[in-house]
């Protein structure tokens, strides 16, 4: 899962609660925090605040804004669904999270 959020974004400061919770539920998914925060400083703090124990790409760098721009980010929050290979399976993830039980939604993605 690619979560692209900054602290700054009302929005993201909702979900990202919701999704360490869903993180804490379920076996055999990660998550790569891609920041759009003001500064890698901002972007520490949000981890340390609210985040799960969860991977994260370095601030501003070529590979997060690469990121951006393969999976067509223009607003956050956004959660993408990979598979390992890099296949998309859901650029809508946010709604699984947020409407769906942690195991349906891995199950559904897994399909």
């Amino acid at each position: 899962l690619f979560y692209f959020s900054a602290h700054w974004c009302p929005p993201c400061r909702q979900f990202t609660p919701m999704l360490k919770d869903f993180y804490e539920e379920v076996e055999g998914v990660e998550i790569v925090f891609i920041s759009s925060d003001r500064s890698a400083e901002d972007m520490t703090a949000y981890m340390k605040e609210s985040h799960g124990d969860w991977l994260a790409i370095p601030h501003n760098s070529a590979v997060a804004n690469d990121l951006k721009q393969k999976y067509g980010i223009s607003g956050i929050p956004a959660l993408v669904v990979v598979k390992l290979d890099g296949t998309v399976v859901t650029k809508d993830g946010r709604s699984h999270v947020t409407g769906k039980t942690p195991a349906q939604a891995v199950k559904d993605w897994k399909a």
